[in-house]
């Protein structure tokens, strides 16, 4: 089956994009003034003597598939833990966010059903919302039955700046358990899987990993996190690209990932596209890692030991016979 989407060229896409707003950056000078960290999990500023992180992310086409099955009191937890998970990613507690809902037309009911699970995904992640904003564009907004987008802001402090450079070979790679497909795949999954069939798994929504997280980097000395979303563990090099990422314990997936793999028939591009059961990776020293799997385990994350840091650049997939690159 055909990958819908190059991710390489949205890649290149985004390069070129910081290419822009890094000249903005002159600004702002003092408080409020971003710091250079391009190709991570958020964007990065200064107020005062605190760090603070702001990112915002979409469901993407998930959406379609609770116009399928009609339901839409989820997709708010997901708009809420793609924003905050990864802002996680640099050591960051969630604070404060901001929805937007873009219709078709108006309609109170579908923006009520949205609104509990974005305040379900707030009380999970700790985060207060405070605004937003409800657009009624039916010229842009079209496709499928009620038709909507949704997306979510995050504005977080940062506990301990984790920008993966203190990552070194012998580090352990641990995986935090999915909850299934989460948030990115989804114009690949509903062109291969049959939405009357998986349509209720695909709708889970995507795991909020504030408090393992959070607990995780006051407890060890963690180098690196990485949340496992489009472009699946290529995501991985954002951290560090001196180092190799080699990934041989991952866990068995669920069923739902081998339907997928069925229709696709690239193991590469499975694990450049799905989390494959591991939504978020910690990287720390061997010696706390088990430290990590029972904080996980604490707040009901299954998580284990992935793989480990090697010194050959890329992420490495390894079954012990061979390696099979899916760096992006």
């Amino acid at each position: 089956m055909k990958y819908p989407v190059n991710v390489g060229h949205v890649k290149k896409i985004q390069s070129s994009i910081w290419e822009s707003i890094k000249s903005t950056f002159p600004f702002r000078k003092g408080y409020g003034e971003p710091m250079p960290v391009f190709g991570h999990y958020g964007g990065i500023f200064t107020c005062g003597n605190d760090r603070l992180v702001i990112h915002t992310d979409g469901v993407g086409t998930k959406l379609l598939v609770a116009q399928e099955l009609e339901k839409y009191d989820t997709v708010g937890i997901d708009a809420v833990a793609m924003s905050v998970n990864d802002i996680l990613c640099v050591g960051a507690e969630p604070l404060v966010g901001v929805d937007y809902i873009a219709l078709a037309d108006e309609d109170d009911e579908l923006v009520s059903q949205i609104m509990k699970g974005l305040v379900k995904g707030a009380e999970e992640s700790g985060c207060a919302i405070v605004g937003g904003e409800t657009a009624v564009v039916p010229d842009m907004i079209k496709g499928g039955r009620k038709p909507f987008d949704l997306a979510f802001t995050v504005v977080g402090k940062v506990r301990k700046l984790i920008l993966g450079s203190e990552i070194v070979k012998g580090d352990v790679i641990v995986g935090l358990e999915s909850s299934g497909l989460h948030s990115n795949g989804y114009t690949l999954a509903r062109k291969a899987l049959d939405v009357k069939k998986w349509g209720a798994e695909m709708l889970l929504p995507t795991r909020i990993y504030a408090s393992t997280v959070l607990e995780a980097i006051d407890a060890c000395d963690v180098h690196g996190i990485a949340h496992i979303t489009g472009g699946g563990f290529s995501k991985l090099t954002r951290l560090n690209k001196e180092v190799g990422y080699r990934l041989d314990k991952l866990p068995k997936p669920k069923p739902i990932f081998d339907a997928l793999a069925e229709q696709v028939g690239d193991t590469a591009a499975m694990h450049q596209t799905f989390n494959m059961g591991v939504g978020m990776a910690l990287i720390l020293p061997e010696d706390r890692a088990y430290t990590v799997i029972n904080i996980a385990k604490k707040h009901g994350v299954e998580a284990a030991i992935i793989g480990s840091i090697t010194d050959k650049k890329g992420v490495w997939l390894s079954d012990g016979k061979k390696e099979i690159d899916i760096s992006l």
